[in-house]
């Protein structure tokens, strides 16, 4: 839908005063939201406080409500936990406590609270805002303050943010923290799965979750786990044999190795508990396996921050001082969302209610009732691991009669080989035989092609590159060959993974030491996704890019920009260049640039990251999107076999019978190729509008760069049942 966009300018924060705190557990990228939130208030000319200890520190008050400066989040982005801790708070719950703490934020003028932290902390945080006038009536009654203190600071604003690993929050996509957990439990499966291939042994794995079974069960579906516990969906009586016939068939088939995943809150039907050493002592007595357990504990919150987390946190942050500055008395408490790729804002209280249903359905056996609440996302994960995980017997599948093939094209990216997982397993599932395609479009021209079987594409998920092999060959020197090819083998359709050149995600956060700045050169084409998301999750100082053209004027304002913050506290700077952003300023020019006019004030290292960027493991989100988004366009196939199939034929002419799957704001979507031909820049092989260039300006933002802000697509209060329902969307 069009619109005129709308610019933050006329949104000053002059005369207000905004406090941060974060309260209740920790999560990764709690650092990245509280730097965001102080950089965008002092943008917008507010004054942005600390409060220590959480809610702890606002009763205490004194030393634990301080005042911060630009340079007081320097270097906190890459930094596990939260750097101003967080306590538990017994005071806070009583009346008393919130009152002394309603009376050192108005000796402080603190009328603007953004809170970080689970539903428990929200809740508190909306009590406290409910109760504010009242507060500060009887802080007056008591002399404490005076009538014109009452007056002024009449009302206060709340906005949360939820940092919790579990992502057990109703109403966001993706809690903060979540990812970074499942990088930790995912970085422990891998490594376990080499030595339990070595000996032929099962292993058992808790992860957190006492109420919320989301860890489990992604790291589950990005691990291809044998079984799985979750609190929301129990196994059905009987479980115990169901399992040891699955594990028995598993070794049958040769497979060295069996992963089980156990959520710390997993129950049964009858609500009792299913701890990881009831399993493996059911393992051990059933089957003799030798079985170990690992609870991997605290260590899922540990470490640094993914890069989702940091943008993730950083666009919450941003949109959370937004979201203060347009309140008003009348505005509910409100709390940061994540659906698909946006920023949301949805009244807390109705997020808090929701959270709290799951549980009361959960509390009383409503399981099913349970996973619908839980959200689409959620339910969605859960149908696709059950269709992946589970082969059913010969005999119960459906005949289709049909023939699909599944290639790799295009530059290996992580996560190909769980998308060729999921689009071979579900493919079976729904009656088709499934080819496989060696080397892409140039091996199917040859005759590269063979049948592929549920077994064949065991333990894909987690492997990085391609393992059908992929080329950059396009087709239109090969149709023939390929249309016999497509003849012979009777191939009904096609699922093509890849793209103009496909990798995900930058794993480069230069931190260096005094007084130095890096260049970094990262891939991408023509396409600066890489080059500017890696800058916001790194906090970078710039980032050069094909889409927005720069000259010399430009470089040498961000030398002397830059110069000038290193004359300050700052240590070390990052800039990030894409491949091919501009032809006559390479790398090496930008690097002798720096070089030289930093001379005496910070010194230079460029680094060229290269192939690195496709290599390694993929993410949990690659894992993960992989596929459901693999899952999603194979059923999507065979839908429209099914439509297209007459007299012994498919029919498949229109324009519709060709399309991408891919997300558009929050919505996966099937678009026909037709339809994208006008909207694709094919010179550059970019589309001609990028949804991220939207979120170029935070990263100028918070590099201390004066810039517009669209915010168009924020302000708008949602209500939980109005996000969409219907349509998957990419999170996680």
């Amino acid at each position: 839908m069009d619109h005129q966009p709308k610019f933050f300018e006329n949104l000053s924060g002059a005369g207000k005063a905004i406090a941060v705190l974060t309260s209740g557990g920790d999560a990764q990228g709690m650092n990245a939201a509280v730097r965001a939130v102080v950089r965008m208030g002092i943008y917008v000319n507010a004054k942005v406080y600390f409060i220590y200890e959480g809610y702890q520190g606002m009763v205490d008050g004194g030393d634990n409500i301080v005042e911060v400066s630009w340079e007081s989040v320097s270097s906190i982005l890459q930094v596990g936990g939260t750097v101003i801790g967080s306590a538990r708070c017994k005071p806070f719950r009583t009346r008393e406590g919130r009152l002394q703490a309603a009376f050192n934020l108005v000796q402080r003028g603190i009328t603007n609270l953004c809170v970080i932290g689970g539903d428990g902390s929200l809740t508190g945080a909306n009590l406290f805002r409910e109760e504010w006038s009242g507060l500060l009536e009887e802080l007056a009654q008591k002399g404490k303050i005076d009538a014109e203190a009452v007056k002024k600071y009449a009302y206060l604003n709340i906005v949360g943010m939820v940092g919790s690993i579990d992502n057990d929050f109703c109403g966001t996509d993706m809690t903060i923290g979540t990812d970074s957990a499942l990088h930790r439990i995912i970085e422990v499966v891998d490594a376990i799965m080499t030595t339990a291939q070595s000996h032929q042994r099962t292993f058992v794995l808790e992860v957190m979750g006492r109420h919320c079974g989301y860890l489990a069960l992604v790291s589950a579906l990005a691990c291809g786990a044998d079984w799985v516990f979750i609190p929301e969906y129990p196994p059905e009586e009987g479980w115990e044999d169901s399992m040891c016939v699955k594990l028995s068939e598993n070794r049958a088939r040769k497979k060295r190795l069996n992963i089980i995943i156990v959520a710390e809150g997993a129950i049964d039907c009858h609500n009792k508990p299913i701890t990881s050493e009831k399993v493996k002592d059911l393992v051990v007595q059933r089957l003799g396996f030798d079985t170990r357990v690992t609870i991997l504990g605290h260590v899922q919150r540990g470490g640094t921050p993914s890069a989702f987390d940091r943008i993730l946190a950083s666009r919450m942050g941003v949109e959370a001082v937004l979201a203060l500055l347009e309140a008003t008395p009348d505005t509910p408490a409100c709390v940061v969302s994540l659906s698909g790729n946006q920023a949301v804002r949805l009244p807390l209280m109705e997020c808090v209610q929701m959270t709290q249903e799951v549980q009361k359905a959960m509390d009383e056996g409503r399981f099913l009732e349970a996973v619908r609440l839980r959200g689409r996302s959620f339910e969605n994960n859960l149908n696709t691991y059950k269709l992946l995980s589970h082969k059913r017997p010969d005999a119960e599948l459906p005949k289709s009669n049909f023939n699909v093939a599944v290639l790799n094209v295009g530059a290996p990216a992580a996560g190909m080989n769980a998308a060729v997982r999921a689009a071979v397993r579900v493919g079976m599932t729904e009656g088709h035989k499934i080819f496989a395609v060696i080397d892409g479009f140039e091996g199917f021209a040859r005759g590269k092609i063979k049948e592929i079987s549920w077994g064949d594409v065991g333990g894909w998920t987690g492997q990085g590159g391609s393992i059908l092999g992929t080329k950059r060959t396009l087709p239109a020197k090969y149709l023939e060959k390929i249309a016999d090819q497509m003849r012979t083998n009777n191939i009904n359709a096609l699922m093509v993974i890849g793209g103009f050149e496909t990798c995900d995600r930058i794993k480069q956060s230069a931190s260096g030491t005094k007084r130095r700045v890096f260049i970094i050169e990262t891939m991408g084409g023509y396409c600066g996704y890489l080059a500017n998301m890696g800058a916001l999750a790194a906090g970078a100082d710039a980032a050069y890019i094909f889409e927005e053209q720069f000259d010399i004027r430009e470089l040498q304002a961000n030398v002397e920009h830059l110069t000038e913050k290193m004359k300050t506290s700052i240590q070390r700077g990052l800039v990030l260049r894409n491949e091919n952003c501009n032809e006559n300023y390479t790398t090496d020019f930008i690097y002798q640039l720096y070089s030289e006019e930093g001379k005496g004030v910070f010194d230079c290292r460029k680094n060229v990251l290269g192939h690195m960027q496709q290599g390694g493991a993929p993410s949990p989100f690659d894992r993960n999107f992989g596929t459901k988004i693999s899952a999603k366009a194979m059923q999507w196939i065979s839908k429209k076999l099914k439509e297209t199939y007459r007299k012994g034929k498919v029919f498949a002419n229109t324009d519709d019978s060709v399309c991408l799957l891919g997300m558009r704001r929050r919505n996966l979507v099937f678009q026909p190729v037709a339809e994208l031909k006008s909207e694709t820049d094919f010179v550059h092989r970019i589309p001609k509008e990028q949804w991220w260039l939207k979120l170029r300006p935070l990263m100028k933002i918070l590099a201390k760069y004066k810039t517009s802000y669209d915010v168009s697509d924020s302000g708008q209060l949602e209500h939980v049942a109005m996000l969409p329902k219907e349509a998957e969307t990419g999170a996680i």
